[in-house]
């Protein structure tokens, strides 16, 4: 077992527990009686974590920011995924951000934690929707990052069939067909058996590796090291694309408030069509670098 999940194991006995929805209140409750750390408290116990291996010191920096991990993972409650994987999630970033911070960085270990965590959150939500994942329709990820929000801004908070003409408007808005829009409002909305799927079928996918200690850490982790992997594959075969392809893939697919293609063909002095042509080429050529990379360990 590697230091990392050694880390994880020894630092989350005593942690509160998420165990289903009923509990969350209970945890959210539990996680605001850890007291903020001083900076000179956050100094004394990274060094004595860092130089003397004290677990106990690992576990008081995990607890201190339990609640900057929650806040983190309530702003991505709008992707249909459950909200207690979702901060296991960020917890697992923040377990990581004490393994690995670095003192020279000259920063506090929230500023540090904020990105492992939603670096977690990221990959969960990679590894848990196929829509999202290399290999389906450029459409599909612009909707998946979007439609909740366009929703809202339209004032439309139920779960339910979108009207002709509202579909009509967020297809063109988005530059995608009227009926990958209504696939998607279904899945994110309706379709609560993904969820199931997810949390129920395969424990290991859950990795709520805060609470049941029963469960198999080391599928888990062979898991996050195999999406790590991926996300390596990614990064590697996005940098062989040139600087606009990289923006643009970046800007338009990697984020979660995409630019517009108007924005874009400004800043690049070209048409928000041809914006549109070099996103999909773009995406095409990427998608093959990494089919081919991922294609090449095997």
């Amino acid at each position: 077992m590697s230091k990392g999940s050694e880390l994880i194991l020894r630092t989350s006995s005593n942690l509160p527990a998420l165990i289903n929805d009923n509990s969350l209140s209970a945890y959210l409750e539990q996680i605001k009686k850890f007291p903020v750390l001083s900076e000179e408290q956050e100094l004394s116990l990274v060094n004595d974590f860092q130089n003397n291996g004290n677990m106990q010191a690992a576990q008081t920096l995990v607890a201190s920011h339990l609640r900057l991990a929650a806040k983190i993972a309530f702003n991505y409650r709008c992707y249909g995924l459950p909200l207690l994987d979702i901060i296991s999630e960020a917890n697992i970033g923040l377990m990581q951000a004490v393994k690995k911070f670095d003192l020279s960085k000259k920063v506090r270990l929230a500023t540090y934690a904020i990105w492992w965590i939603k670096a977690s959150i990221n990959d969960y939500i990679l590894r848990s929707w196929s829509l999202v994942k290399m290999g389906t329709k450029a459409a599909q990820k612009k909707l998946f990052y979007n439609l909740n929000r366009i929703k809202a801004r339209l004032g439309i908070y139920e779960d339910k069939e979108l009207e002709p003409d509202v579909v009509k408007s967020i297809a063109q808005e988005l530059v995608v067909e009227e009926d990958d829009v209504i696939e998607m409002n279904r899945r994110l909305g309706g379709d609560k058996s993904l969820n199931v799927a997810i949390s129920d079928d395969d424990e290991a996918e859950r990795i709520d590796l805060l609470v049941d200690k029963s469960q198999n850490l080391e599928e888990s982790l062979a898991r996050r090291q195999e999406a790590s992997y991926k996300m390596q594959v990614l990064q590697r075969c996005l940098s062989q694309l040139s600087e606009r392809e990289q923006y643009i893939i970046k800007n338009r697919m990697l984020t979660e408030t995409p630019e517009t293609l108007e924005t874009i063909g400004q800043k690049f002095n070209i048409s928000r069509e041809r914006i549109r042509q070099i996103e999909k080429t773009s995406f095409d050529k990427l998608k093959s670098l990494v089919l081919v990379a991922i294609n090449s360990k095997r």
